[in-house]
């Protein structure tokens, strides 16, 4: 094996298995029994500050339209958003964060950032921000291909 290839495979293996590590220590403190898709979606949502169609979310969390159905229908049943017809286009919905849904990603986002912070912390600012520009840049790459 290559030392490009090895080298790949380590990077690989690192950011799986940091991923992986996050999500279960994120999963446990998110409250409600919220998952970390319900809370990225609310999330995305409260940010753009605009309603989406399913299509749109879909895109932006690179999962299938089937993917971000279920993850919706989840989050319409909890009050945390809301879900209507396209006036315009009967064919398409659209989809905006409740007054619940925001009290909830903020909740969840309350529970999460004193984890994040401890790991930033664990780290030093000035290695999280020297691996940010090229974590953004591995992840533009693999959004091109």
């Amino acid at each position: 094996m290559s030392d490009a290839n090895a080298l790949a495979i380590s990077l690989v293996s690192e950011l799986l298995t940091a991923d992986q590590l996050l999500r279960n220590r994120l999963t446990r403190v998110l409250p409600n029994r919220m998952e970390i898709s319900h809370f990225s979606v609310l999330n995305h949502l409260a940010g753009v500050g605009a309603e989406r169609t399913p299509a749109q979310l879909a895109r932006s969390f690179h999962v299938t339209r089937g993917a971000i159905t279920n993850t919706l229908g989840k989050l319409e049943l909890a009050g945390y958003v809301h879900i209507r017809p396209d006036w315009d286009d009967a064919r398409r919905k659209l989809v905006a964060i409740s007054p619940a849904g925001m009290a909830a990603r903020d909740a969840a986002l309350a529970a999460i950032t004193p984890v994040i912070a401890g790991v930033v912390g664990e780290l030093g600012k000035d290695k999280v921000r020297a691996a940010l520009p090229v974590l953004r840049e591995l992840r533009l790459r693999m959004e091109e291909g």
